[in-house]
């Protein structure tokens, strides 16, 4: 399993459609992940700290689970199927679940969890972006966007 850093999410032109960014902690690849409108807000507004005035589907599910005495340990994106990415949310005291990305990444980030990718997943799926160590990452960064505004979720499959 390879741990990954949740980069942010990014809107995909010209459709407009969220793109999730998870970076490899080890090397220099990405791994986009296209998810739905809420789900995009949502991760979003966790990234930002910022708080809803009523609790998100994710803030539920944490307060649900910690309820009932469990914690999520980690989550991770386990496959890539007919350009599909799945997910498991993994507990300290029970079975894992199965769960969209998105939604397991809402689910980590609440609860402090680190979220990881299968070596399979991010081998198959992860872009790889040659670095120069001279650069800076805001130019890194800018280079990364112009590359998403070119790709669509049909490269994938």
């Amino acid at each position: 399993m390879i741990p990954v850093d949740v980069v942010g999410v990014r809107l995909e032109l010209p459709g407009n459609q969220p793109v999730l960014i998870l970076r490899d902690q080890e090397f220099p690849r990405y791994l986009p992940l296209w998810i739905g409108e809420n789900e995009a807000k949502a991760i979003t507004l966790l990234l930002t700290n910022t708080r809803s005035s009523r609790p998100l589907t994710h803030e539920l599910l944490a307060n649900v689970i910690a309820n009932l005495g469990e914690k999520v340990i980690s989550v991770t994106i386990t496959e890539l199927l007919e350009g599909t990415f799945y997910a498991t949310v993994n507990f300290a005291n029970h079975d894992s679940i199965s769960a969209r990305p998105s939604d397991a990444v809402a689910l980590a980030l609440q609860s402090g969890a680190p979220v990881f990718v299968s070596d399979e997943v991010m081998d198959e799926a992860a872009l790889d972006i040659i670095e120069d160590e001279e650069e800076e990452s805001d130019e890194e960064l800018e280079k990364f966007r112009a590359f998403l505004d070119e790709i669509n979720p049909e490269d994938f499959s």
